[in-house]
């Protein structure tokens, strides 16, 4: 049996991964569910893990997989799937029907690379990834500046084809017509920031114009 803290923190893993396709950072852990520090979160990971419902993957800043939920929170319409997809071993994990995308070269997790226009090969990834009817591609991941959600160098990541975004979404943006970067969406007013999750990197500031969404990611695919 779960304790309240923890099926709250498995609830907001949950939706975050059914959400954007990666786990959220420890912070937005401490802050979602009201801790003042992140050693309480490190403790009910801890017990998640211990029980059976999570598991942590190593190599990975702050990377979690939920293995399974407790009947409270499992939908039975729509069964559950870990979002994170094994590349390196053979054919995508899932029951539902693969379908290729294509894969636009490589999107910058790191200052702004010159924009995605050609498909350089294509790549399957199972049904269940895919969010809604609109179409889909994939990017390779180049840069280390979006590690602290579980996105790293040389991952692909699945992106819905948008041009609106809400505060808090990993998005492509096309930066001043000929950049293209992976980053969190916020709005300021009447500037919008993209945000890394590597403190290496600061956040970058632009005006409302200068930034076009070109997707939403919903799914990460990794190769070992």
């Amino acid at each position: 049996m779960l304790t309240r803290k923890q099926l709250d923190l498995l609830d907001f893993i949950h939706k975050r991964l059914q959400r954007d396709g990666v786990p959220p950072s420890f912070d937005e852990m401490k802050e979602a569910l009201n801790l003042r520090s992140k050693s309480g979160i490190h403790r009910l990971i801890t017990a998640l893990e211990e029980r059976g419902f999570i598991r942590r993957l190593a190599h990975r800043a702050r990377a979690i997989e939920i293995l399974r939920l407790p009947d409270t929170l499992q939908d039975a319409s729509t069964p559950f799937r870990p979002e994170v997809i094994d590349g390196g071993r053979g054919e995508p994990r899932s029951e539902a029907p693969s379908t290729e995308l294509p894969v636009m070269g490589r999107i910058a997790a790191g200052v702004p690379i010159a924009a995605i226009s050609e498909v350089s090969h294509r790549i399957a990834v199972p049904g269940s990834i895919l969010s809604g009817r609109a179409p889909h591609y994939a990017l390779e991941v180049q840069g280390d500046s979006m590690i602290g959600i579980g996105i790293n160098d040389g991952d692909t990541v699945v992106i819905r084809e948008t041009r609106v975004a809400d505060d808090g979404d990993i998005v492509v943006a096309l930066v001043e017509d000929d950049e293209a970067t992976l980053k969190k969406f916020r709005r300021h007013g009447d500037r919008i920031a993209l945000e890394a999750a590597n403190p290496a990197y600061e956040t970058r500031i632009y005006r409302e114009n200068e930034v076009q969404v070109q997707g939403r990611l919903v799914g990460l695919i990794r190769s070992y």
